[in-house]
C-alpha cells in the first residue's frame, strides 16, 4: 500500500475543497495517485468546486499583439511580481509579443528571431536584461492566430499597461464584413472566453481523453446514488450535454446577454446583421499567467531551524 503523507493530503484538499478526511481516504483508496483521487472524490460528491483555476505558480507578464487578420500571445516569466511592475519589463513583454506575430506560433522561432529595435536575438535580449534586473525571466510559451478574411480579436484581462496583463485572449472571427462590426464582435467574444475558460471550441474540438473521464465519473456518481444499471447509460447521456453545454465555447451561453438564454453560436449569427456577412468563430486562444507550473510554498519556519542547525 503506498504511503499517503500529509503534504499529499494537503495539496488534495487544497486543490478539490474537500474534508481532510474524505482526501486522505481518495488517495488511499487510489494508491497515491492524485489524479484518480480526484475523481474518485467528485463520484463521491465530496468536491466542493469541481473546477478551479490553475494555480499561479510563477511571475511576469501575458503581452499580446493583434492587428487586421492576425494576432499573437506571448508569456514571459519572472521570479517576482515586482519585477514584472517594472516599466523596462513590460516594455521587453509588448516587444516579444509584437514580434510574436511573425513567428505564427513558433517558440523555438520567437526567440531566435531579432528583438525589435536591436541586432540581438530575442533570447540574447532577454539573458541581457537578466543580467541588468537581476531576476531570473524566461519566455516560457507563445501562440498565434490568423484568417485569410476577417479579424483576430484581443483582449486582455488585469491590464497592467498597454498590452500586458495577467490573461490574454485572441479570437478568430472569420468573415467578409465590416472589420470594425467584427472586431467588436471578436472582443465581446474574447472577453466571454477570459471570463469562461471554455475546454474547446466545438464538440468535435474536446478531447477524447477528456470527454471519457467526465463519462466514468458521471457513471460512479450515478452508482453512487443508487441508480439502476440499465438507467446509468441514458443518465451519462444527459450529463454529457449539459457538460458540453458549459465547456463548449459555440455551446457555452454568451457572458453579454444579461438573460443567458443566447449561446455563444447564436451571438455569432445575430451578428452577421451588423457586419453584413456571414461570421464564423474559427479560433481562440486563451493564456493565463503561471498556468501549468506549480508552485513550491516555502515553510519559514522549516527554513530557519535548517539555517540555526547550519544544514
Amino acid at each position: 500500500m503506498a504511503q499517503i503523507s500529509a503534504s499529499m493530503v494537503k495539496a488534495l484538499r487544497e486543490q478539490t475543497g474537500a474534508g481532510m478526511m474524505d482526501c486522505k481516504a481518495a488517495l488511499t483508496e487510489n494508491s497515491g495517485d492524485m489524479e484518480a483521487a480526484v475523481d474518485w472524490l467528485k463520484a463521491k460528491g465530496s468536491v466542493k468546486a469541481a473546477k478551479k483555476a490553475s494555480r499561479v505558480a510563477a511571475e511576469g507578464l501575458v503581452g499580446i499583439s493583434a492587428e487586421g487578420a492576425a494576432g499573437a500571445v506571448v508569456e514571459v516569466n519572472s521570479e517576482t511580481d515586482f519585477v514584472a511592475r517594472n516599466e523596462q519589463f513590460q516594455d521587453m513583454v509588448r516587444n516579444i509579443a509584437s514580434a510574436a506575430v511573425a513567428a505564427q506560433g513558433s517558440l523555438d522561432g520567437l526567440v531566435a528571431a531579432a528583438y525589435p529595435g536591436s541586432e540581438k536575438s530575442i533570447g540574447d535580449y532577454v539573458t541581457e536584461m537578466v543580467g541588468t534586473i537581476g531576476e531570473n525571466m524566461t519566455v516560457r510559451r507563445t501562440a498565434a492566430l490568423s484568417v485569410s478574411d476577417g479579424v483576430v480579436a484581443s483582449y486582455l484581462h488585469n491590464q497592467v499597461s498597454p498590452g500586458v496583463g495577467k490573461i490574454g485572449v485572441l479570437v478568430a472571427i472569420e468573415s467578409t464584413g465590416n472589420q470594425d462590426a467584427l472586431t467588436a464582435f471578436g472582443k465581446q467574444v474574447a472577453m466571454h472566453v477570459a471570463a469562461t475558460n471554455p475546454l474547446a471550441l466545438t464538440q468535435h474540438d474536446m478531447d477524447p481523453s477528456v470527454v471519457d473521464r467526465e463519462k466514468a465519473i458521471f457513471a460512479e456518481q450515478a452508482r453512487e446514488e443508487g441508480k439502476p444499471e440499465n438507467l446509468i447509460e441514458k443518465i451519462v447521456e444527459g450529463k454529457l450535454r449539459k457538460f458540453y453545454q458549459e465547456s463548449v465555447l459555440l455551446a457555452q451561453a454568451f457572458v453579454h446577454d444579461p438573460e443567458g438564454k443566447t449561446s455563444v453560436e447564436q451571438a455569432a449569427k445575430a451578428a452577421e446583421s451588423d457586419a453584413g456577412a456571414p461570421v464564423k468563430i474559427a479560433g481562440y486562444v486563451r493564456m493565463q499567467l503561471g498556468e501549468g507550473i506549480e508552485k513550491a510554498e516555502e515553510d519559514f519556519a522549516a527554513e530557519v531551524a535548517k539555517a540555526a542547525s547550519g544544514g
